[in-house]
């Protein structure tokens, strides 16, 4: 076990090195980049103070530089100017459109975003797992069937059209204004016992639109892993000893059907971060997907590159977390491919 730690913690450095390269040329392939465009806008203005300023900034940045100078010096292998020492030594860089460091910019909204997902995920498991083992264990009932079509309804509505439901029926019926995570007052203020309350009452819904299809997927899942456990020659066996359904179901094939559970939590820590991008657009939350967004429409490199860095290390530690859960989990997964039969 020990050794397959180390060779899992062994593979996540070359991941993580391939990650940052891909993910820095991408952001460099659309032409220009923030201060190439501003220094357009800027000869387009006239304003030739402001333009010398932009030219500054470009240099002192190394956006003058070939690319593989920039990948290393963002990467913080290559000595760069002003004290830039690069994401290995923990300086994710700076934000030219917000004109601050990048480590102030998502320091918010990494926390709403936080609050805010944990939430959906919370709401996922507890709908989703009693509603999975109740369809697999009344399988072809009435209940199974309704609950069935639910989910596939659920995983067939976008997340985006639900919000956009979600936000007209709250505003006719009950007259709530549900855009954002808080009232206006509260923000950019620090947190009270009013600005939780605030929060509290404007989160149900992006926790439901979030929620809601992933709610519906893993239903799915659980149903058809449970049904295939009950479905085999141990649980028959355990029954024809007497063993009671219910420590049965518990004891063996719910135990072996959480396996997507515990696979998901690849997913899980990116998705606290970031979210659902498009949903936060549509219902106005002050969350890490639209900064994502607009730093990737603006070229703002170092926020969007910085950014996609840390959830792609944040997939790589849930993805070993959830292979080492189900090894413990699961017998039949094997540590290594040379395990012997």
């Amino acid at each position: 076990m020990f050794t397959y730690l180390i060779h899992r913690v062994l593979i996540m450095i070359p991941t993580l090195l391939v990650i940052s390269l891909v993910t820095f040329v991408i952001i460099q392939l659309p032409p220009g980049d923030y201060i190439s465009n501003q220094i357009q806008e800027l000869i387009a203005q006239g304003d030739t103070a402001a333009l010398e300023k932009a030219e500054f900034l470009r240099k002192q940045f190394g956006l003058d530089k070939p690319m593989a100078e920039q990948y290393a010096v963002w990467l913080g292998i290559w000595p760069g100017e002003q004290g830039f020492s690069g994401l290995l030594q923990g300086d994710w860089g700076w934000s030219f459109e917000h004109n601050v460091p990048v480590n102030d910019v998502i320091g918010d909204r990494l926390l709403m975003s936080f609050i805010l997902n944990f939430s959906a995920i919370l709401f996922t498991w507890i709908v989703a797992f009693p509603i999975g083992v109740y369809a697999a264990t009344h399988q072809y009932s009435w209940g199974d069937h309704g609950l069935t079509l639910v989910g596939y309804l659920g995983i067939a509505t976008p997340n985006f059209l639900l919000a956009l439901v979600l936000l007209y029926f709250a505003k006719l019926y009950f007259g709530l204004e549900i855009g954002g995570l808080m009232d206006s007052k509260y923000l950019d203020q620090p947190w009270t016992w009013g600005k939780f309350q605030s929060v509290l009452a404007h989160l149900w819904i992006p926790v439901i639109v979030i929620g809601t299809s992933g709610t519906a997927g893993m239903i799915r899942r659980l149903r058809a892993n449970l049904l295939d456990e009950l479905q085999k020659q141990y649980v028959t066996t355990a029954r024809a000893k007497g063993l009671r359904s219910t420590k049965l179901l518990v004891k063996y094939p719910i135990r072996m059907a959480l396996n997507p559970f515990v696979a998901d939590i690849g997913n899980l820590l990116p998705s606290v971060i970031s979210g659902s991008a498009i949903v936060a657009v549509v219902l106005s939350l002050p969350t890490s997907g639209p900064m994502l967004l607009e730093a990737l429409r603006s070229q703002d490199q170092y926020l969007a590159g910085s950014f996609l860095m840390f959830l792609a290390l944040l997939t790589v530690i849930g993805v070993f977390i959830s292979d080492v859960l189900l090894a413990m989990l699961d017998p039949r997964i094997r540590l290594s491919g040379g395990a012997s039969k």
